[in-house]
């Protein structure tokens, strides 16, 4: 990695770098305190390092430094993810940021992004790649031409792409970033035809914003990237269906095995991309001209209309499965699965059949024979936590017609209470449940397909910042899941926070591995509705104490929403799904 100077990826303004460092990492305090002019001192990955103002943290670590094999990219500085030629001023922490994390494999991509758009434009100036879904160990890309679709991407094209970017990442180009007035920047994507970008810095009221580049083309800054573009050793660039996929390494740095074919997942982003575009409202800057010009209660009804369609048709393909008795509704954390199975039983009503909800929470195993994760603590996420013969039994006397005493649990003892619930299905009842293993074959073991009808709900976002930087799909819940966890479960920001990275490992263990066992998916992500959530969560997350191990996370959340321009709750209907996060809901909970 090169370590020449350039200014900061720092949104408090440019710094000027000096050549070099004077300090050196001893591991104990300095035995003097710092003068105003004088040393700092930097606790850097928990030893101290005494250096001179100005110093940068590539300085300080060195031009190759890695950690646990995998490269150096950023650093945390006093909770705020910043370049690795960040300039330290006075006395910090610093905690270095490598690839295998979140930050890092973050400043790892948009430094890959923008080797692509340098590249496309090297082939033609009048193509612009459009940044789409994460998919396939990768992000997946279209292509436009003044400002319209191409047809499918010819692979030739696409070799070339890649070719070119090889080219860029071999001669290790230095990534300049720049901090320009929003006149010069408007002025450069005005003539480029960067209506994405102009509408996004037309609705913000910052007197300055950062561009990066590698070359000939500029790219609003989103995030500290890398210093060169040799830091890229591992990336491709591969045809899917119609578009392209630009895949990334794992976080172990190697390459993924390729993806398989088009899945119903690719298909839910795909149907929610276009209903975007049929609102007009594909990225940040066209939903903040919205929201500014007073249209944006034409695009909440069409968009809550979208879903209404999309419960409805769900509920018509179960009324057309003869002998579909059982309804199964799965889904990552925040997703609104809740919302989503009450509007469907609505919807099922409507067509004669009488919905009959049976709660897995029941069939949790007795605290004792709870499975424990390595440090101690209780595994409620895994199958294992759930009396899976038993309901597998219940499932299928119920079908059959039978009578069955459901088990009734207390978690405040952590164990199954005397009282029962008997149930018994009607010719036109079926049962409907939610949970995060309802896709799992093993819950529904023995149950005939036609009998049984699964769903998978996610908060798939379509909506982008621009057309080269995408909006992490998992940050929608997140933020959903913040809101309504400070509002309605006495959980701070910080407390969600600190609980998120397992919630996503039990994700990634329980529930997207059988997403693909869905009949049917349904995206609850609505275009609006971050500039709702923007409301109530930047306030939240401004309680996060600075010195938090979180505070880098907050710090990041907080500058996306300001991208944003708030939307009043007001405007969001009592049936909407956002409601299960703000309040308000017409169903009760």
């Amino acid at each position: 990695m090169s370590g020449a100077s350039r200014l900061v990826e720092d949104p408090e303004g440019p710094i000027a770098l000096p050549a070099g460092a004077t300090g050196s990492v001893n591991g104990k305090p300095p035995s003097r305190p710092a003068e105003p002019h004088g040393d700092i001192q930097v606790v850097l990955n928990g030893q101290t390092v005494t250096t001179r103002p100005g110093s940068r943290v590539i300085d300080l670590i060195g031009p190759e430094a890695q950690r646990n094999g995998l490269p150096t990219l950023g650093a945390i500085v006093n909770g705020r993810l910043r370049a690795i030629d960040h300039a330290l001023v006075s006395n910090c922490t610093v905690r270095t940021v490598e690839f295998g994390t979140k930050d890092g494999s973050a400043i790892y991509i948009r430094t890959v992004v923008l080797i692509l758009c340098e590249a496309v434009r090297d082939l033609d100036p009048d193509l612009n790649p459009v940044v789409g879904q994460s998919l396939a160990g990768g992000y997946s890309f279209s292509l436009r031409r003044n400002g319209s679709r191409t047809d499918a991407i010819d692979p030739g094209l696409i070799r070339q792409i890649k070719k070119r970017m090889l080219q860029i990442i071999r001669e290790d180009r230095p990534v300049v970033v720049r901090r320009v007035t929003v006149e010069e920047a408007l002025e450069y994507f005005r003539a480029i035809r960067s209506w994405d970008k102009v509408k996004l810095l037309e609705t913000t009221r910052r007197a300055e914003v950062q561009w990066a580049t590698v070359g000939k083309f500029r790219d609003l800054v989103t995030g500290p990237l890398a210093l060169t573009t040799g830091i890229i050793e591992q990336f491709d660039l591969i045809p899917y269906a119609s578009e392209m996929v630009l895949r990334f390494p794992g976080r172990d740095f190697r390459m993924r095995p390729k993806p398989k074919l088009p899945t119903r997942l690719y298909g839910a982003y795909r149907e929610t991309r276009e209903w975007n575009e049929e609102l007009g409202v594909s990225n940040i800057g066209q939903l903040n001209e919205a929201v500014i010009k007073g249209h944006v209660s034409d695009i909440i009804r069409v968009a809550e209309g979208f879903h209404e369609k999309k419960v409805a048709n769900i509920a018509d393909e179960i009324a057309a499965r003869k002998g579909c008795r059982l309804v199964l509704v799965a889904g990552p954390s925040s997703s609104g699965k809740t919302t989503f199975t009450k509007r469907l039983c609505v919807q099922l009503r409507v067509l004669g059949l009488r919905p009959i909800a049976i709660s897995m929470d029941n069939y949790y195993v007795d605290r004792v024979d709870t499975p424990k994760h390595p440090d101690g603590s209780y595994n409620f996420e895994c199958l294992e936590a759930l009396d899976v013969r038993l309901f597998n039994d219940h499932v299928h006397r119920l079908i059959r017609g039978e009578m069955v005493e459901t088990p009734r649990y207390s978690f405040t003892k952590g164990a199954r209470i005397e009282e029962t619930h008997p149930l018994q299905l009607g010719e036109n009842d079926v049962l409907i449940t939610e949970g995060i293993h309802c896709l799992n074959p093993k819950l529904t073991e023995g149950v005939p397909k036609r009998r049984k009808f699964g769903t998978y709900v996610s908060a798939l976002t379509q909506l982008s910042i621009d057309d080269h930087s995408r909006i992490f799909t998992s940050d929608v819940r997140l933020l959903r899941r913040i809101v309504r966890d400070r509002l309605y479960r006495n959980y701070t920001a910080a407390d969600t926070l600190r609980g998120w990275p397992s919630v996503r490992a039990g994700e990634n263990r329980y529930i997207f591995p059988f997403q693909e066992f869905a009949d049917t998916m349904f995206n609850s992500a609505l275009v609006y509705e971050m500039a709702v959530l923007r409301t109530y969560a930047e306030r939240f997350l401004l309680e996060v104490p600075l010195e938090s191990p979180v505070m880098s996370e907050a710090y990041r959340l907080t500058r996306f929403l300001h991208l944003l321009v708030p939307l009043f709750p007001e405007e969001v209907p009592q049936n909407s799904l956002l409601r299960e996060f703000i309040g308000g809901s017409a169903f009760s909970y």
